[in-house]
């Protein structure tokens, strides 16, 4: 089996778990005042991982519930089990599985799962990104007038006023505006034209790795900025086309 098949095998099983539990109650492990923690993020990632170390056991794990494996290893999987998770827990329809391959500094292989609409977003690097094995691309909008942009809140205090400064400068230029909970799956939507560009202050590399290959791969661009925190970037994801820079 290929890394690829591997991968999609492995956001498969946990995206038929996410399913099967979407309507069920939701046993909260920890609730903030912006964030929860489900048991299922932490049944879906030893799912995903026991598929994937399984298959591959000298590699790194390395998730948002947590690491194992080798993590001297020159292949690193990164994983977000439940992107959305708040989404899921709230039934939202609006969330996803992402698993990524980082080999010493590149991704290399990203999947992001659609477990409800049954879409899966696929690519290798070099290659082109595919949804549901059909070819998809960024669109070729040009104006910020005609965009749809997707501006993420963050957390924290301060990611949380400059989102919504972001958000309310940009609300007067583009022609819609979306907070849609999901980074993974913004990103894919940026990567299959649906959405124009993806913007947030503070997120964690596993709602952004897999993303990251597919907006590239499909001809877009993503700038990554390090914030104070390791693993946690600044980022603007677009079609590579519209002036986002204008209301950042």
């Amino acid at each position: 089996m290929t890394d690829l098949e591997l991968t999609v095998h492995a956001a498969q099983e946990a995206g038929k778990l996410l399913k099967a539990n979407f309507y069920n109650t939701k046993s909260v492990d920890e609730a903030t005042h912006h964030d929860i923690k489900l048991a299922l993020d932490k049944e879906s990632q030893d799912l995903i991982e026991g598929i994937l170390l399984g298959a591959r056991p000298g590699d790194a794990f390395y998730g948002e519930e947590g690491i194992s494996g080798d993590q001297s290893a020159s292949r690193q999987w990164i994983v977000d089990p439940i992107d959305g998770t708040v989404n899921y827990f709230y039934g939202i329809p609006h969330f996803c599985v992402s698993i990524a391959l980082r080999v010493d500094d590149d991704i290399v292989l990203g999947v992001i799962l659609d477990p409800i609409s049954g879409e899966t977003w696929t690519v290798e690097k070099g290659g082109q990104p595919l949804l549901n094995g059909n070819p998809v691309s960024c669109s070729d909008r040009e104006k910020l007038e005609d965009s749809i942009v997707f501006i993420g809140c963050g957390k924290d205090e301060e990611a949380l006023k400059v989102g919504l400064q972001r958000f309310k400068m940009a609300s007067v230029r583009a022609r819609k505006m979306r907070m849609m909970g999901s980074a993974a799956l913004g990103m894919a939507y940026v990567a299959t034209g649906r959405l124009d560009a993806y913007v947030e202050s503070r997120i964690s590399l596993w709602d952004i790795a897999a993303g990251k290959l597919l907006v590239e791969a499909g001809g877009g661009s993503v700038k990554l900025v390090p914030t104070d925190k390791e693993d946690v970037w600044a980022i603007t994801a677009t079609n590579g086309k519209i002036p986002i820079q204008e209301v950042l």
